[in-house]
């Protein structure tokens, strides 16, 4: 689905978000607080986030289940400037995120971005992710989440469950991916119970913030040193 939908794939994203999605980014880059380390940017899709994050990192490994997506973000940073010159280096692999092709310990930081509601088990991905991050290593997650009960809420929910998906579908040629979108959302933890749930599963200092009129968190946690 996601490879079916890459041509457009950028321009509704900028349109669905009001253009907030470039933001919500750039502040997931920053608190990875990556500090010239080696990142991982799961489920990079075209790769928005991997670059950004390659202005604090050494090195970026950026990973996406979808090929069609890899060589969309490789052709869109493929220049000198955008892949490396002003920053780390960047690199790119096609990666099942439930079965990591990495090594434990390997990362001092993992990010991904509106990946977490797309995995076929988010406990065992999640618990992945600790796997290959170091000791002391950061894990940040941005998705959606449920808004709040408040009247911004009732109009973000009419929105995004109403108003979104036609509009998306017919600017993506592919309605069936959009009507997936709000779907992705059902039974998916709220930021305070993901929050609790990387605590179970060990993270520490974990804390959120909630952006876009809280309809998106964005979880910062870390693997016990």
């Amino acid at each position: 689905m996601f490879s079916r939908i890459v041509p457009r794939y950028d321009l509704v994203n900028r349109l669905m978000s009001f253009g907030m999605d470039r933001r919500w980014r750039r502040l997931a880059a920053a608190a990875a607080e990556a500090g010239g380390g080696r990142v991982l940017d799961l489920g990079t899709g075209t790769g928005d986030l991997a670059a950004e994050l390659r202005c604090h990192a050494a090195h970026v490994v950026a990973a996406d289940f979808s090929s069609v997506m890899l060589e969309t973000a490789r052709a869109k940073y493929a220049t000198p400037a955008a892949n490396g010159a002003a920053g780390g280096s960047l690199s790119w692999v096609v990666a099942d995120g439930l079965q990591l092709p990495f090594a434990a310990e390997t990362f001092d930081c993992l990010t991904n971005a509106f990946v977490l509601r797309n995995l076929a088990d988010l406990r065992a991905g999640l618990v992945e992710m600790g796997r290959v991050l170091k000791p002391g290593g950061r894990l940040v997650c941005l998705d959606m989440t449920q808004p709040p009960e408040n009247l911004f809420g009732a109009a973000y929910r009419l929105y995004f469950h109403r108003v979104m998906p036609p509009l998306a579908g017919a600017l993506s040629g592919d309605p069936a991916a959009y009507r997936y979108l709000p779907r992705s959302l059902t039974g998916f933890p709220t930021a305070s119970r993901l929050a609790a749930l990387l605590a179970d599963l060990g993270f520490v200092q974990t804390r959120f913030r909630r952006l876009g009129g809280g309809a998106v968190a964005l979880h910062v946690a870390r693997r016990p040193a």
